[in-house]
Order: C-alpha cells, then structure tokens, then sequence
C-alpha cells in the first residue's frame, strides 16, 4: 500500500453553529440534566431517536473488505470507477440533446489517474485550472488540452508561469488567462511584453455572484478596449460563474437571467471585433449546468465535482449522479460506554435522553469537513467538542480497527490530504492512483 506521506491532519476545531445548537439541548445544570433523564424514563417522546441501524450495509461491507484485503489501515481516499464511470455517462447523457462543449474543472479531480478517466469518459479535452501549480502539471500530463483559468491569478504568478512556459509549443502553455479589470489587463500587458510572449485573455463577466468579473456591460466594453490595445493580448472570450443559482427559489428562471446577461455581453464583443465564432463562451459549473441546456449564448459549461458527487452536491438536479468518493477512517478506539469531560458522572443520564451518544469512537483524523455515512447513525460529538470523536447509540455495529466512511463535502478540500487514492473498481483495490501536487 503507497505511503501517505503527504496526508494533512485538520485540527478538532471549535465546532459547527449546529453542534452548537445540539449541546444547547440538554440542560447544564447536572440536577436538571438527571430530572430530565428520569422524566424521559416515563415519557419516551421526550428523548432524541435511536438513529443506529446496524453494521455497513451490503455496498460498505463489502468495501470494507476490500480495504483489508490490500492492507489498509490509515485513511484514504476511495474512488468508485464503476459510480465514477456511471456519472460520467449520466453527464454525458444530459449534455447530449445541447449545443454545449464540457470542460472539466481540475481542482475536483487532482489526481492524473483520476483526470484522465474523466477526460476518456467524456472525450474532452478542454480543462479548467485554478493556479500556477496545476498549469505546471497540465503542461506535463496533457500538453495538447485547452486550458481556460477559473480566477484572475496574481501577477507575480502569471509571470513566473510565461517566463517558463513561454517558448514551449504546448497548448496547455498558453491557456487562456482570466481577467476581470483593467488593473490585471495592464499588468498582463506588462507581462507580455517583458516575455515578448503573446497572451489569450478571457474575461470574466459578473452574471449574478458578485464575487468576481466585470460589473456591468459599460465595464466590459472598457475591458475589450484595453485589451485590444495591447498588440501581444487577444481576447479568446468569456466566462460568467453563476453557483447562485443552484439553490435559488427557481432555478430555472434564474439560468434565464443569466443567460440575457451572458447575450448582451456576447453583443458588445460582436460589436467590437465582428467574429466570435472560435471564442470561448464559458458558464455553469456542477451545480448549475443542467439548467443551461437550451442556452444559446454560452458554448461550453464546467463540470468537475459532479463526476465524483461529494455531499454538497446533493441537489435535485444532480439526482442521477451517484456518491463515488469517500474518505475511510479506521477506528482507532471505541468508547463504551461514552463518557465525557467534566459530565462523567452524567454519562448515564445523557445516554437517557440521547441514546445516540452512548457509545463514542476516536478514528485515525484528518477528515476534514466530512460527514459520516456508514455505519449509519454516527454524528459528531456536539458534547465532546468539534469533530474529535463520533457518537452513536447501541445499535451501532462498530469495532476498533473497523472502518468509517465518509463523504467529503468538497472533493477539492479531501484528495490532497490522504496520499494515494484508491482505486476500487467493484471488488477489489485494483489500482492506486497518486495525487497532484498540495495546492490551494
């Protein structure tokens, strides 16, 4: 099994607002704590549900066994290929019926192995990337791919990339560099300039986050001008962000918005340099792409985090798209019964009132911002504090030296913290899958 020498532990932290909340049920005073245990007695709906239902269900189990059978015993990563290659035809499947060309956003996928079954599954070979570290592992793994900037990079960044890249005749050399004023237009020209290097700029354009790009059509007028004045910058086109509309009261309507955006600002560069066809026009990421199927102004969407689905994924749009990472986490000690500091003597009344925190487990770390999914009925310990150990009541088939899965929020916030991803491909690890280098 590879080493996971590059493995991050995350501190405990102080706790989420809703762990919060959770320790503010039980009373603080141990007098009331043990009447309120002793009412529970004789009044059942006063007590929180048992949520534990038992071991690792039929898919766990038998990833479970899987794991130990290759020798694991320290987190890792697990990436299903079989749900990973089902995505990829559910996404394929959706995108089928539009005009839309799909590039893949690499920070949610930073592992070669990884990428490149998403970039065959898919037969794209357009890439989004997010900072200098990952052009450099572009330029490597995929020379020829098209690569557009997900953000405005530092200057000092841009620099150092053209400066070492800008003799080389890969594509993945000259990606198309994001811009979203004229502060980073200028200092792109600048750069330019002391390269004697020619540069691609897109420029982002505001459809409704406001955390980025270019505020109105006046600004992005502007914005073309100045780049336009620049004899070694071209314009190679748009690209308009809108995760604001995943989670809006109609997201469909809110696509509709941003897609008059997106048209007025395909107006004004068609009234500046009369061609547009081969420019990049580039919306949606993996929350919000399937509400731009019938988009006629956009010519690609970005989809990365779909492709593995990790817990914040979980949206109505994306209901056909399977769960195909998880972090696993060896157990290192069970606590049974669960008692905890400075309430020891309160252990029993506090399984009384909530028998989901009768028994605790201690696993190995580093699991960052997961939740557990498997054995079903785990939280984290709102009474021990932060995520320093998981509860669960006596229903909750689980040992020492068993293994705890989880699903990460943000694949980009897990795969880079573990080492080696593995690889289960329905029955066994078959593969093991080194991870790009540490990046933000």
């Amino acid at each position: 099994m590879p080493t996971a020498g590059r493995r991050r532990n995350d501190a405990a932290g102080e706790g989420s607002v809703k762990e919060a909340a959770e320790v503010k049920k039980l009373p603080r005073d141990p007098r009331l704590l043990t009447a309120a245990a002793f009412a529970a007695g004789f009044a059942p709906a006063l007590r929180e549900p048992d949520r534990g239902a038992g071991g690792h269900d039929g898919y766990f189990a038998a990833l479970q066994a899987a794991l130990k059978r290759a020798g694991v015993f320290r987190p890792v990563v697990v990436v299903d290929v079989r749900r990973l290659a089902a995505n990829i035809a559910a996404v394929r499947r959706v995108l089928a019926g539009s005009r839309l060309s799909l590039r893949i956003v690499t920070k949610s996928l930073q592992a070669p192995g990884l990428l490149a079954s998403v970039m065959a599954g898919t037969g794209s070979n357009l890439l989004m990337a997010f900072n200098g570290i990952m052009l450099d592992e572009l330029v490597g793994f995929r020379p020829q791919a098209d690569v557009l900037l997900g953000r405005p990079l530092p200057a000092a960044e841009v620099a150092d990339f053209v400066r070492r890249h800008g003799n080389s005749p890969a594509p993945a050399a000259r990606p198309q560099w994001l811009a979203d004023s004229p502060r980073r237009i200028a200092e792109y020209a600048e750069i330019a300039r002391a390269a004697g290097s020619p540069m691609r700029i897109s420029l982002e354009i505001d459809v409704g986050l406001h955390r980025g790009g270019l505020k109105d059509m006046a600004a992005l007028a502007e914005a073309v001008d100045l780049v336009r004045s620049e004899s070694l910058l071209a314009i190679s086109g748009l690209m308009g962000y809108d995760a604001q509309i995943a989670r809006a009261p109609s997201p469909a309507l809110a696509a509709e918005r941003v897609t008059s955006l997106y048209a007025e600002a395909i107006s004004i560069l068609k009234e500046k340099l009369g061609q547009t066809d081969a420019l990049t026009f580039n919306t949606a990421g993996s929350l919000t792409f399937p509400f731009h199927l019938a988009d006629h102004a956009a010519t690609e969407v970005s989809i990365g985090s779909a492709f593995v689905k990790p817990a914040n994924f979980d949206t109505a749009a994306l209901s056909a798209l399977e769960p195909a990472a998880f972090i696993v986490q060896p157990v290192l000690k069970a606590m049974d019964p669960a008692v905890y500091p400075g309430r020891e003597e309160l252990a029993e009344a506090i399984g009384v009132l909530d028998p989901n925190s009768r028994r605790g487990f201690f696993l190995y770390g580093g699991y960052g911002d997961a939740k557990p999914v498997s054995p079903p009925g785990l939280k984290y310990s709102a009474l021990y504090g932060g995520r320093a150990m998981l509860s669960g009541s006596d229903r909750v088939a689980l040992a020492e030296d068993d293994f705890v899965f989880l699903r990460p929020g943000e694949s980009e916030g897990s795969f880079l913290q573990f080492g080696d991803i593995a690889v289960y491909d329905g029955e066994e690890i078959g593969a093991w899958w080194p991870t790009f280098r540490i990046q933000a």
